[in-house]
């Protein structure tokens, strides 16, 4: 791998086109029958303009050629993108995340990793996505994402139209090898007695307006800065929404000097550490931002529920590989030649590497990049 090395050429040497191939042919009620436009070619399409950020099917037709994609026409790749399941290309993610899986140190001394949970919303012109009506003149998609705080990378992605509540997902994204971190939207109080009995760990903010039934403080010492209010194990909601269970509470001021009201399973962490497990949370904001501005993802190419699904799971998992290559290198780079995540891509879109990257590029190829990211 040398510094004109292509991103696709890396992408395929994770994902080789045998395992697109056996992901199309476990597909149900569906049959890749193109010659030319197959479903691996949609998927090096679809690839290289979220990494390049080409801004539709047009100019991907137009500018495939010059990276060595053979030449196809717009609407042979609109009508291919319409056709393929997503499900396919989710399946895809999926597999490239299970490859890209690795051990992390614990944030924190926990004794499992941070799993982050929220939704981003993506929207269109109604008339781009009809079937997911969202505002008068929007239609709308939401990605449920479940990130992992130790390796940045999401692990699970659930997709839904936009007017979809969030609440549901928080249980079809819970993973008990996780300690979950999620926002008010998830919090409901059957759930919270429900993950305790499922041995899953969970620091959860509450709403404000939730009662919180015959309140004992704990008496702990107070350490970190972050400025604690409260402490304490209560029953949570009243009547008949009343949890079964007493579940602790901990409410601590934000930055901005807001009362955060969360509840967790955690008994033998300080308040001051379930503070800080649910500020990290912002890292999974930050994910989002990420991806929408540097990975295409608001510029939708299609109008079909295929197209649109197909895309961002194509996204997501460039995200992942491009994520888990720069993990690997990063730490052995000097620090006079340190490069964020953006500027690595940024770099490598234009082969303008610097050197010490690119001497880390050529030991990434000499271990082989399947020799390093773990498959199952």
């Amino acid at each position: 791998m040398n510094k004109y090395t292509p991103f696709l050429a890396v992408f395929k040497q994770v994902l080789t086109p045998e395992e697109v191939q056996m992901v199309t042919g476990q597909t149900k009620d569906y049959v890749d029958r193109g010659t030319k436009m197959t479903v691996g070619l949609l998927l090096d399409y679809f690839v290289q303009a979220c990494y390049h950020k080409w801004d539709g099917f047009r100019q991907s037709a137009r500018l495939g050629p010059n990276f060595d994609l053979p030449e196809i026409h717009y609407s042979t790749l609109s009508g291919k993108a319409g056709e393929v399941p997503y499900e396919i290309f989710k399946r895809i993610f999926q597999l490239l995340v299970k490859k890209c899986n690795r051990q992390t140190r614990r944030h924190l001394n926990l004794p499992k990793d941070l799993l982050l949970i929220d939704s981003t919303t993506v929207t269109a012109a109604n008339s781009r996505m009809p079937w997911a009506s969202y505002k008068k003149f929007r239609g709308g998609i939401k990605l449920h994402v479940a990130l992992s705080q130790g390796q940045r990378l999401p692990v699970n992605v659930e997709e839904s139209i936009a007017k979809r509540n969030d609440a549901p997902f928080g249980e079809v994204l819970a993973d008990t090898d996780y300690i979950l971190v999620q926002d008010r939207a998830y919090g409901k109080i059957s759930r919270l007695d429900q993950y305790v009995l499922q041995g899953q760990s969970f620091v959860i903010r509450l709403k404000d307006n939730l009662h919180l039934v015959k309140p004992r403080n704990l008496q702990r010492p107070a350490e970190g800065e972050t400025e604690i209010v409260r402490d304490m194990t209560c029953y949570i909601g009243q009547g008949k929404c009343q949890s079964a269970q007493r579940h602790r509470v901990v409410e601590f001021e934000n930055d901005r000097g807001e009362v955060v009201r969360v509840v967790t399973d955690l008994r033998k962490e300080s308040a001051h550490v379930i503070a800080e497990i649910y500020k990290a949370r912002w890292e999974i904001e930050v994910f989002f931002r990420w991806i929408k501005q540097h990975l295409n993802v608001p510029c939708l190419f299609g109008t079909t529920e295929n197209a649109v699904y197909s895309q961002l799971f194509v996204a997501l998992a460039v995200y992942v590989l491009l994520r888990r290559v720069y993990d690997e290198i990063h730490p052995n780079v000097p620090a006079f030649a340190q490069l964020t995540l953006w500027e690595f891509m940024q770099h490598w879109r234009i082969f303008s590497l610097p050197l010490e990257w690119q001497v880390q590029l050529s030991l990434l190829r000499n271990k082989s990049i399947l020799g390093i990211i773990s498959i199952p």
